[in-house]
């Protein structure tokens, strides 16, 4: 028996055996997202491009969660490590049924090219859906949680392998994404965007996946910056990179950095890209024969990507997982776990009293909207197809069974009419006829997958926004219902933030609902109802359209995101309306003052003063008053879910990790300042506008870092 056949033997000891075993060529062969069959040494076909963003996707039948940005929207590691862990069953589920039929191609694999964890810095970029939001330590937080869920708890094999992507400074716009140069300062790197990438490679992630564009001017797949000293030598991270798809060959076509295909590849090679989604790395023994890359470059990367799929046991006998059916896809103990999530992910952002709806009042209701009866709003983006979808129409109908349900399309999703011929606003009429008629209107907006995402080539701005209106047509939709005298409950699905312009004032309720998933249409009449009262919170803030954001091109946190926002925005990040109240009360800090390193613990008593039950997302934020360099108004630090019956109060403990006190210096250093910090915990932001919104102030107390 070779070593590379000995199970007792440590993965990457098999791995390397394994690898002298092969011929150059053979080596450069597992390094194609294709990797070839090697039969001599036991290597079966293997394709190693997959997706589970929010639910195994591509290739069939899936639970389909609501989409990363609504999990977001949770605030609940706990609950989305559960869906994590449901996915990397039905991707084991899948991946044994295709190995049974012999099909090894693209998305039936195990390794997931999950979580996003770049950070939704600009409301304009379609791709931000696919982000745990604008805010680092809650990025941080929800990766880890989908990471610790994809990759499992088994002590020795990974029942999936998750992959960090886009390293390390990615954020549109989609249309410049294959030639763009992302300047950031080496303050924003460390204080913004890499912190969920630290993470991710402290908890272990089996692999990184390299951006398009460059940052500072090197591409992200070929970065000694990012690659080497950071990643590899800094974090010490020892899984495997990848490049994105087709990024290699941008090196020579489009970022003019190398001349030649075998140029780039051998820049992308020296600096740990091991595999290439594409098909430059077709050059390898090309590069090798011209000296621009070693053999021992090729064996360890082909080393690297033998060990992962050693850990997932693509080598050995039998795996904990191999059993596992299709019976556990899409199945009823995973939709109710949708059902969950999605129940969670739902923001009431606006609420006169109307909600929630009293049934034995309401007897019509008019549904209306270009999403009301859309599966694809329910979808996302790298969605997999669900076995049942309930969309919000659907929800309704069932939700509400002695009501007479009216629906009508009200407006196309974008274009200015509905029927061909027709004219601007053909179904204004039925809007304003079925508004007239009902008790109640429920006004289903937003976006979709076709004119919010990744690059489209057909679409003039690549899947980004060229502003944060609804389109034309769905903003007369919703002054045709508001101006009107029946109340109207806009519910928004989109990925990202809207100003929902005429609807802002003049709507009585607003929801939004993010793309909710396969059961997102029964959370949202769930909501609706009262079955349960709204406890999800923004993950992003909610600007004006007028509010003067920066250049989309401008990386620069000055001004974005609710740490450097220089006026009130729409809606701010962390907030969210419930069905009942939550007092917070004896703000404790085990200590007034701390040395640097130390961490601080704390408690608070947070107490539901409402007649509901009901979950409170608990904030802790901290703000340095005495800083010598630019730091956040006030950062998130801390958060928990808690559930609390009318009149029910519990002491909540928290802690406040060393790293939190740090000061982020221009030139990147982090450095510890003796100071005053306060300490603020409540349901939003401790500031005056999310306090005015919510209703009720924060607590804070304050400690001094000695």
């Amino acid at each position: 028996m070779e070593k590379y056949q000995d199970e007792s033997l440590s993965f990457e000891e098999r791995a390397r055996d394994m690898v002298e075993h092969m011929t150059l060529e053979e080596c450069a062969s597992q390094m194609l997202f294709g990797a070839a069959k090697v039969e001599h040494v036991g290597i079966p076909f293997y394709n190693w491009w997959n997706e589970a963003l929010h639910g195994v996707a591509r290739c069939g039948m899936a639970t389909v969660f609501p989409q990363a940005i609504g999990m977001a929207a949770s605030f609940d590691p706990e609950l989305l490590k559960e869906v994590a862990d449901a996915i990397s069953t039905e991707g084991r589920a899948k991946y044994n049924m295709y190995q049974k039929y012999e099909d090894y191609g693209i998305y039936k694999g195990i390794t997931f090219w999950s979580p996003n964890v770049n950070i939704f810095r600009d409301p304009r970029w379609g791709r931000g859906q696919e982000t745990y939001g604008e805010d680092p330590f809650l990025t941080s937080r929800m990766g880890v949680a989908f990471v610790e869920g994809l990759q499992g708890d088994d002590p020795r094999y990974l029942k999936t392998a998750a992959c960090a992507k886009h390293f390390a400074v990615h954020s549109g716009p989609e249309k410049l994404r294959h030639e763009f140069d992302a300047q950031v300062t080496l303050q924003d790197m460390e204080e913004t965007y890499l912190p969920a990438f630290h993470a991710l490679a402290a908890c272990g992630v089996e692999g990184f996946m390299g951006a398009y564009n460059r940052t500072n001017g090197e591409p992200c797949c070929g970065s000694k910056a990012l690659l080497v000293d950071l990643l590899r030598g800094k974090w010490g991270f020892k899984g495997y990179v990848t490049s994105d798809c087709w990024a290699i060959s941008d090196f020579h076509l489009h970022h003019g950095i190398t001349e030649t295909p075998v140029e780039s590849v051998a820049l992308a090679l020296k600096n740990g890209c091991d595999l290439n989604c594409g098909n430059m790395y077709a050059y390898l023994m090309k590069a090798y024969e011209e000296g621009l890359i070693t053999e021992e470059m090729i064996r360890t990367s082909a080393t690297r990507l033998l060990t992962t799929r050693m850990k997932l046991g693509m080598f050995d006998k039998k795996t904990p997982f191999d059993s596992i059916g299709m019976d556990a896809v899409d199945c009823p103990e995973h939709q109710e776990l949708n059902l969950r999530m999605a129940r969670e992910s739902l923001v009431l952002l606006k609420n006169n009293g109307i909600l929630p709806l009293d049934k034995k009042k309401i007897k019509k209701i008019a549904v209306i909207g270009p999403n009301a009866n859309s599966i694809v709003a329910l979808e996302g983006n790298y969605h997999g197809t669900a076995n049942q979808y309930i969309t919000v129409l659907e929800g309704i109908r069932a939700e509400f069974p002695e009501a007479r349900v009216n629906y009508s399309e009200g407006s196309h999703l974008y274009e200015y009419k509905l029927e061909d011929p027709g004219y601007a606003g053909d179904r204004l009429a039925e809007v304003k006829g079925m508004t007239d008629e009902a008790d109640v209107v429920i006004l289903v907006t937003g976006m979709d997958e076709t004119i919010e995402g990744e690059e489209m080539a057909d679409k003039e701005l690549g899947g980004d926004k060229k502003d944060l209106y609804l389109p034309q047509c769905q903003r007369e939709m919703v002054k045709t219902a508001c101006e009107r005298n029946t109340p109207v409950v806009l519910v928004n699905l989109s990925g990202s933030a809207i100003d929902f312009d005429y609807g802002n004032e003049h709507a009585d309720a607003i929801i939004q609902a993010w793309y909710p998933g396969g059961q997102g249409g029964k959370a949202v009449a769930d909501l609706l109802a009262g079955n349960y009262s709204p406890s999800g919170r923004l993950p992003v803030t909610f600007y004006h359209n007028d509010n003067s954001l920066p250049e989309f091109t401008d990386y620069s946190m000055e001004g974005r995101t609710y740490k450097f926002l220089k006026e009130d925005p729409l809606f701010p990040f962390g907030f969210g309306l419930s069905y009942t109240e939550f007092e917070y009360r004896d703000l404790c800090l085990e200590k007034e003052k701390i040395l640097a390193g130390e961490e601080l613990c704390g408690s608070v008593v947070v107490k539901n003063i409402g007649k509901m039950e009901g979950d409170e997302v608990v904030q802790i934020y901290l703000k340095d008053l005495e800083a010598s360099e630019r730091v956040p108004h006030h950062k998130l630090c801390s958060f928990a879910r808690v559930h609390l019956a009318p009149g029910e109060e519990k002491k909540l403990a928290f802690q406040i990790e060393p790293e939190q006190f740090q000061v982020i210096c221009a030139d990147g250093e982090r450095k510890y300042e003796g100071g005053a910090f306060r300490v603020s915990a409540g349901g939003c932001q401790p500031d005056a506008y999310s306090e005015g919104l919510m209703g009720r102030k924060t607590v804070s107390r304050e400690v001094i870092l000695q």
